[in-house]
């Protein structure tokens, strides 16, 4: 592949077994028939990829698979066309459960978080190494035993990347914490996750956080979301910028943070833009995906057209 096209690389720390049960009517309390099942993996790193493929961008999913569950979840990911390496882990994947109706709101039911082993960090730390200079790594959502000394030497594996590698995160709690001190390429989140940052500022406007993050740690470029509300950026002008979100009929905003990951990722590095270009780009695809059952499914095509129309107009960076 071209130097000017480096190739993707996602890693989900925490994947999930998710099946997904149709009604057309629900209650709590009481035996119900689904009228559909059906059953995806799931998990931020993954739907990331999904999205990369769509856009044309080759890519490489890295995961950990453990158990049962992790089989069918290894099955599923070949069978759909995902370029895979996955590091056996004796922790079993963990499981969930989409609920949905024709005019119920969905909800999603999540297992027991599962950290995976130390043996299969350990091997992703060896992977990481090996992988070539100029790779472009994203990780996202939940690293479960963040904390351990069993992350210890990913830990460590994750600030050589950066000493040689564009990194970009999207993920919340302890790892956000750790990766906001680092000189990680992007940062991409919600406000909600963006304010565990800052304790006690609640009303703080987004903008004013942004400032406080560059001042406070060594990641400078930042992205926040939040729903409906317009996207917030901060990249190498140094002044945050906000883009306002289109207005749609929201039917699962479920991946859509993911969505607009991978379109920043695929913007920016395989198609020349800038950070700011890169982020208008993708918040119509977003909004897209949150208007769409499903997570990346959503009509491609009109989408791109709506992206490919607005990147370079003043008013929708205001």
């Amino acid at each position: 592949m071209s130097p000017n096209r480096p190739h993707l690389f996602t890693l989900t720390g925490n994947l999930l077994a998710e099946r997904t049960l149709t009604f057309a009517r629900w209650t709590s309390g009481a035996t119900q028939r689904a009228t559909a099942e059906s059953f995806q993996v799931g998990g931020k790193g993954i739907n990331v990829s999904k999205m990369l493929t769509r856009l044309g961008a080759p890519n490489t999913a890295l995961c950990f698979l453990g158990g049962p569950t992790g089989l069918e979840c290894e099955t599923w990911l070949r069978t759909h066309g995902f370029s895979l390496q996955a590091f056996p882990t004796s922790t079993p994947t963990r499981t969930g459960l989409v609920v949905r109706s024709v005019d119920q709101p969905e909800t999603t039911f999540l297992g027991v978080d599962a950290a995976p082993d130390s043996v299969a960090l350990l091997t992703c730390a060896n992977t990481l190494d090996a992988l070539p200079a100029g790779s472009v790594l994203a990780l996202s959502g939940s690293l479960p035993g963040w904390t351990t000394p069993g992350y210890d030497p990913l830990r460590a594996a994750l600030h050589r990347w950066l000493e040689r590698s564009p990194l970009v995160v999207d993920t919340y709690g302890p790892p956000l914490d750790w990766f906001a001190r680092e000189q990680c390429t992007l940062v991409r989140l919600n406000r909600t996750e963006l304010l565990t940052l800052f304790p006690g500022s609640p009303a703080a406007d987004t903008a004013a956080l942004l400032l406080r993050a560059r001042e406070r740690f060594l990641a400078q470029r930042w992205v926040v979301s939040d729903g409906a509300a317009p996207v917030w950026f901060l990249d190498d002008t140094g002044a945050p910028h906000s883009i306002p979100t289109p207005a749609i009929r929201e039917v699962s905003p479920t991946g859509s943070g993911d969505v607009m990951l991978a379109a920043i990722l695929h913007a920016y590095f395989h198609q020349a833009m800038s950070w700011r270009e890169a982020v208008a780009w993708a918040v119509p695809l977003a909004a897209a995906n949150a208007a769409h059952p499903g997570i990346a499914e959503f009509p491609l095509e009109i989408n791109l057209a709506m992206s490919f129309a607005k990147p370079l107009s003043p008013r929708f960076y205001s």
